[in-house]
């Protein structure tokens, strides 16, 4: 995996990644950033949401379940003090679909958490990850 970071301008950075996508970066108006993009750590947030999400859909879909739609909300801790890592990270899932069983959502997170899941797994390495989840039925 490749990417390549570029200063754009104050602290503003374009991401260019391996497989030829774009990330804009910017920091936060009182760091001098004219908040244009989202932060570094907010993309960092936003992958583990992407990953983890991926995963369960992908676990449900497998196992021939009814699956429709997988939110993931996350609220993240961080340290006050340089360097400013995250401390907590809760994940809450609303997982939608037809006839879906409980144990099979649960079983579709702990396996994203446990096994899966490189983004939230890494992160789970300084951070307290928590997790639940709704399920919405569809008509």
């Amino acid at each position: 995996m490749e990417c390549t970071v570029k200063w754009v301008d104050n602290v503003t950075f374009l991401a260019e990644t391996g497989s030829n996508h774009a990330i804009l970066m910017d920091g936060a108006p009182e760091a001098g950033g004219r908040n244009l993009a989202p932060r570094p750590m907010e993309l960092l947030l936003a992958g583990a949401g992407g990953c983890t999400a991926f995963d369960i859909v992908l676990i449900l879909k497998r196992g021939r379940h009814q699956v429709s739609g997988c939110e993931v909300s996350l609220k993240a801790g961080r340290a006050e003090t340089d360097p400013k890592i995250f401390t907590h990270i809760h994940f809450h899932f609303k997982v939608s679909g037809k006839q879906l069983k409980p144990e099979a959502v649960a079983r579709a997170i702990d396996l994203s958490k446990d096994k899966y899941c490189s983004a939230s797994i890494m992160l789970g390495k300084t951070a307290t990850i928590t997790h639940d989840y709704e399920i919405i039925e569809e008509a």
